[in-house]
């Protein structure tokens, strides 16, 4: 017979960060239906800023432990921690960024805050997840809101097409995450990921037909979750779904998804399956060979496609491809024995990174973009310098943090990456990295030649409203303190140790 847990073997108390976003989903839907009126939807968006502002506080108070909730389900350690300073960072500047957005191109309507929230919560239940089972649940939690998103321009084609596009493929991911889990549970008998860690070690060491089984498994399970952060060759969506999704969506999609992504892919490989070697004595996971690979065409593929781009949301969306295979960088490092703990933190900090200097670049972008949509071309920041010199210069940071010049946030959060690579002894891949990364100059220096020493009358940025300005300013802010003080965050990414939390 069903046992009904109790709440003390629950034990929710490490979960309430993520308990309480999902909550505040529900009393925020309930306020903006019966209590907000329909021309303020502003106080819907500082009800959400609310919300989020509680769980940051929450998720201060339990970041130094480590414990578990829901039977073993969710795990609160430093790990999850930092990401949901992340999570609720991002969430908080895309707010802003969203609030003028919405009321100058006619489609402000309350649920879509409530609809930015439960994306978040689905993030930080990915970012704590520590069995399959939390993993497809916290996905479809952050997905289904944002498939719902990318078509709030509707009926507007450009955006209905994307978020069917979204969806459709969305659901196609979904589907291979569903079967690798189901593999990995069939040959380890659980969907546990310290269990799926012990029963790995003894299939390892017999051998036999579970080996295929997570072997297939865990490249079903790097498929789904590749779709998620947008690495080649499951990149195909982000490029029609950044360009026709309204501006703030995909400014949060590019930051939030990518690190729920990450997320679940650094647990599910760095806690349940870093023994998994195809012969004893290998120090090597098995794979590790696949990531190198896929890393490796995301480098090359994002970087190049984007020099021929046109338009400012195409050209971002294929940096963030490229972007991607920067932090899958950390995740092949992380299948060396012994360098698990140094390549999350690195792909922690390059999280953080690009989380300040995406969403300040989309912000710019807004506040030249028109109010149907127009103004996204490269050739509108032309002279950009002569009307708005402010958000030029915010601008030319944030191109310059994304390309990884010293003294920006990008800069730290690249060099992290190409060290833990080289420490895993991924020579190649780290070569790759420092050519493409020369590559992608070329792109993002162009977007600077436009605004200064390009001819022009110049855009009035009319878009650049009060609370796009702040969000700009608090972006801007995040990527120079990173990049000239970093021991303010390595500080807090120096005591993460994800591999610790493996019951063993």
């Amino acid at each position: 017979m069903f046992e009904i847990p109790t709440l003390e073997a629950l034990n929710l108390a490490p979960a309430l960060p993520a308990i309480s976003l999902a909550f505040g989903v529900c009393v925020l839907l309930l306020l903006d239906l019966l209590v907000v009126p329909k021309d303020r939807k502003e106080i819907t968006a500082w009800l959400a800023l609310a919300g989020i502002g509680v769980s940051f506080v929450l998720n201060l108070a339990v970041f130094n432990q480590t414990a578990d909730a829901f039977l073993g389900m969710f795990v609160a350690d430093q790990f999850s921690g930092f990401l949901n300073i992340v999570i609720l960072v991002g969430a908080a500047i895309s707010i802003l960024l969203s609030m003028d957005y919405l009321k100058r191109t006619q489609i402000e309507r309350g649920e879509y805050y409530s609809l930015m929230l439960m994306s978040v919560s689905g993030m930080m239940f990915m970012a704590s997840a520590n069995d399959l089972v939390m993993v497809f649940i916290a996905l479809e939690l952050l997905s289904i809101p944002l498939y719902v998103l990318a078509a709030f321009r509707a009926p507007e084609a450009k955006s209905e097409e994307s978020g069917m596009k979204y969806f459709i493929l969305g659901a196609f991911s979904s589907a291979f995450f569903v079967y690798g889990a189901a593999l990995i549970y069939g040959a380890t008998g659980t969907t546990n990921l310290p269990a799926i860690f012990q029963a790995v070690t003894a299939i390892v060491a017999a051998g036999g037909s579970p080996m295929f089984l997570l072997l297939v498994g865990a490249g079903l399970l790097l498929v789904g979750l590749g779709f998620k952060v947008a690495v080649v060759p499951f990149h195909m969506w982000t490029p029609d779904v950044y360009e026709g999704a309204p501006t703030p969506v995909t400014a949060f999609m590019s930051v939030g998804a990518k690190a729920g992504g990450f997320a679940a892919l650094l647990r599910i490989l760095a806690v349940a399956l870093p023994s998994f070697v195809l012969a004893d004595g290998q120090t090597t996971a098995a794979w590790q060979q696949l990531a190198w690979l896929v890393s490796a065409a995301t480098l090359i593929l994002g970087n190049i496609v984007a020099i021929a781009q046109s338009d400012i949301k195409r050209m971002l969306a294929y940096s963030s491809i490229a972007h991607a295979g920067y932090i899958f960088m950390a995740v092949a490092a992380a299948g060396t024995q012994g360098m698990a703990d140094a390549a999350v933190q690195a792909a922690l900090l390059y999280l953080l990174a690009y989380t300040f200097t995406n969403l300040g670049a989309f912000g710019v972008a807004m506040a030249v973009e028109k109010d149907d949509g127009a103004g996204t071309r490269l050739d509108d920041f032309i002279g950009l310098a002569k009307t708005r010199p402010d958000l030029a210069l915010m601008m030319a940071l944030f191109m310059l943090s994304l390309t990884g010049i010293p003294l920006t946030s990008g800069f730290l959060g690249k060099f992290v990456v190409f060290k833990a690579t080289l420490d895993a002894g991924l020579v190649p891949l780290a070569v790759i990295g420092v050519v493409t990364s020369v590559i992608s100059a070329f792109y993002y220096v162009r977007v600077i030649v436009n605004m200064y020493l390009r001819e022009g009358e110049g855009d009035p940025a009319a878009g650049a409203t009060r609370y796009v300005n702040w969000g700009v300013y608090a972006a801007a802010a995040g990527t120079l303190i990173m990049g000239v003080f970093p021991v303010v965050v390595t500080n807090l990414t120096d005591a993460v140790t994800l591999a610790a939390t493996v019951i063993r």
